[in-house]
């Protein structure tokens, strides 16, 4: 019975450190493994007939794939966007900004996906003569678009710029099909849209007479002043080639939209994002070549690292032959585990030498105590008396050696040590 609980408390001795180190481990690896990405999240787009509700609902769509759902939340537009989404209480996640809004800073919690698709600057007028520059609409009747919309921002910016202002000009708040409606009926003389070609406002402009799209004479001047703008060109005929629609060619400018998140949002929820942009804007257009968004860049925030590296590698390797929320567990599983196992491996490698190490430190032990007794009998010519002592610390020993649980793999040093015993008891015989 002794043997086996001196056994136990063996096992028990090695077990407990492993065990110890081995739930070190774990803690450790777990401060560097993120938690479980959302299930869900909110994104800011735009109103509900416009281009960013259309946009928002197809990443929606693709999120849908990986079994996230992300709710699209109709706006006013981009101002009101940066606003939800900078808020201190935050009721989005994530939406689409408008370049130039986020131009004036301030806004460390924020990080940008990348530019993500251009959006041109239509500025359509009724005015009998041609006009090329945003100066010329001096002393005239504008629509800048609606009280929160990036739209009514980018058209004050570019009309103060010219110096026109509300002292020299009107600006009516008015968009989408109230401000067509308005030039059509000699309202207004001008208005900005910011809208895509393929828009059913673009093409209702183009079908009426007497309404003109302005060239843009200083274009690239634009693209100086204001580092979020780029300069395209309208074709002629790209529109209608039957018709020739538009019946020359135009120079515009164009705002490059932004995909925006807060900086706490979960880092796969972003790669995924980003692979969702990847997929609804990718495809090129009547301003943009294949492939040329989305761009990992951004002159107003802060480039998020993880839709960068989604951008120029693809996704995380896993997540190409996999299901997301398996690859998603692996990832996870093995940030955790690798520096697990670095310390597993020498543990299991380091038990059994431990072991050994254990069992022989017993034998010698009292290899210690035998050769010591023997050079005390050799040193000291012990008489009778003396030799009954030795005799009975002999005894001791062969006693003690005989309750040490010894392992079958220990028995030949086992039986060398008792035949040690014997032979230091034979010379003490021999010596009385």
């Amino acid at each position: 019975m002794n043997i086996w609980l001196q056994r136990i408390k063996d096992l028990i001795w090695l077990i407990i450190p492993s065990a110890l180190l081995t739930v070190a481990a774990f803690w450790f690896a777990f401060q560097f493994v993120e938690p479980a990405p959302p299930n869900s999240a909110t994104i800011a787009t735009g109103g509900t007939s416009g281009g960013y509700f259309a946009f928002g609902n197809q990443y929606a769509q693709e999120l849908r794939k990986a079994g996230i759902e992300l709710q699209v939340v109709s706006t006013k537009g981009s101002v009101e966007n940066l606003s939800l989404l900078n808020d201190d209480k935050p009721k989005v996640d994530l939406a689409l900004l408008q370049g130039g809004i986020a131009d004036n800073g301030g806004y460390e919690d924020l990080i940008s996906l990348g530019r993500i698709f251009l959006e041109p600057i239509w500025l359509f007028h009724n005015l009998e003569q041609e006009i090329d520059q945003i100066h010329d609409l001096e002393n005239k009747r504008i629509a800048v678009g609606v009280i929160g919309s990036g739209t009514r921002k980018l058209s004050l910016d570019l009309l103060r710029a010219n110096n026109v202002t509300e002292q020299n000009a009107t600006f009516e708040p008015l968009s989408g099909n109230k401000a067509v409606d308005a030039l059509v009926a000699g309202e207004i003389d001008a208005l900005f849209l910011v809208t895509s070609p393929k828009s059913k406002l673009i093409q209702r402009l183009f079908s009426h007479t007497g309404i003109q799209l302005m060239s843009f004479a200083q274009a690239e001047a634009y693209t100086r002043i204001f580092p979020y703008l780029s300069r395209v060109s309208l074709p002629r005929g790209v529109l209608d080639l039957s018709k020739d629609i538009p019946g020359r060619n135009i120079d515009m400018i164009a705002a490059t939209a932004a995909l925006v998140a807060r900086r706490d949002l979960h880092p796969t929820l972003i790669g995924l994002m980003a692979q969702a942009a990847q997929k609804t804007h990718g495809g090129g257009g009547l301003f943009q070549n294949i492939n040329e968004f989305p761009k990992p860049f951004d002159p107003e925030l802060t480039m998020s690292e993880d839709a960068a590296r989604t951008y120029q590698s693809g996704p995380p390797f896993l997540q190409r032959f996999l299901p997301f929320w398996l690859a998603s567990f692996l990832e996870r599983s093995f940030i955790l585990l690798l520096p697990v196992l670095t310390v597993l491996i020498p543990v299991i490698k380091g038990v059994p030498w431990l072991y050994n190490w254990r069992i022989r430190n017993r034998i010698l032990f009292w290899y210690s105590e035998l050769k010591s007794l023997e050079r005390q009998i050799f040193e000291d010519q012990a008489n009778g008396a003396q030799s009954m002592k030795y005799t009975e610390e002999i005894d001791r020993i062969e006693r003690a050696v005989g309750r040490i649980p010894i392992p079958i793999g220990f028995s030949d040093q086992f039986y060398d040590l008792r035949a040690a015993i014997d032979l230091v008891r034979q010379k003490l015989a021999e010596q009385t």
